[in-house]
């Protein structure tokens, strides 16, 4: 390490330096250090951009420094191609991020978009207090929608969200209840949830409710759930607090939900 050139010291720093700084964006969010936009917008996305750039640079003239040095040594070459290799993966990971938000406009995900289950007061009262997004009518377009206003194209402007769900080619569907009661199928959702590491789980049997948080690890964004056990079937719903994109998060928290629910439902039967 102290053989080697300065530049190439440089790269290997900044590469270290990479990964740290993503980890401070992230848990500085999560700690309530500063704002989720601060966070996720400034610093991961905007600053992310800048450090990623300076490394791509430094290992660009670490290469050619590398290249033209006689003799040639292979640790500075290898140095200054990860050096170009890790900001161009994680400018890759950026790109995929845009196209996941792209595919997913809106952040509010329910099996039925005709009668969408809803929060209790609890909960509702909670989002208020964080200052999360307003939970939205399923019938009205975005384009209405203050959230959504100048954020979207023109196409998406005009459907609402039940339109939008019943588009989506991964749209979760309600899990019948086969032979169990509704008291059973309160039981499963709840174990399910707990299961997937959700928090704050309140099973209401008598109204055949089921409520809880599911928190990502890195930024802590949290995102609530509920789950409306009827006579015949259960529907779920995933809302995210804030962001106006979730990514396709909560789709794939429902459909996991959803069969770890069926599955518990089935061992329960057997």
């Amino acid at each position: 390490m102290t053989n080697l050139p300065k530049h190439t010291k440089l790269v290997l720093a900044l590469l270290a330096f990479i990964p740290l700084y993503f980890a401070i964006a992230a848990l500085g969010t999560k700690f309530g250090i500063w704002s989720w936009q601060i966070g996720l917008m400034t610093l991961t996305f905007f600053g992310g951009m800048i450090v990623l750039g300076v490394t791509a640079l430094a290992a660009l003239v670490s290469l050619i420094l590398s290249a033209r040095a006689k003799p040639r040594r292979n640790g500075p070459l290898a140095a200054a191609i990860l050096g170009l290799l890790a900001p161009g993966a994680a400018l890759v990971m950026f790109m995929s991020a845009g196209g996941k938000a792209e595919q997913n406009p809106i952040h509010d995900i329910a099996t039925d978009t005709g009668n969408p289950p809803v929060f209790s007061a609890e909960t509702m009262a909670a989002r208020a207090k964080a200052k999360a997004n307003p939970v939205s009518d399923y019938q009205t377009p975005l384009g209405q929608l203050e959230l959504y206003k100048e954020r979207v194209s023109p196409e998406l402007a005009v459907k609402s969200h039940a339109q939008i769900i019943t588009d989506r080619k991964d749209r979760p569907a309600p899990l019948p209840l086969g032979g169990a009661g509704k008291a059973e199928g309160v039981a499963a959702v709840a174990a399910a949830m707990g299961a997937m590491g959700l928090t704050d789980i309140r099973p209401d049997p008598a109204a055949g409710i089921v409520e809880g948080v599911a928190e990502t690890f890195w930024f802590g964004f949290k995102d609530d759930v509920v789950a409306r056990v009827g006579d015949s079937q259960i529907d779920f719903r995933s809302v995210s607090r804030v962001g106006v994109s979730d990514l396709g998060a909560n789709a794939a928290r429902i459909a996991e939900l959803r069969s770890r629910t069926e599955a518990l439902l089935g061992a329960a039967s057997r």
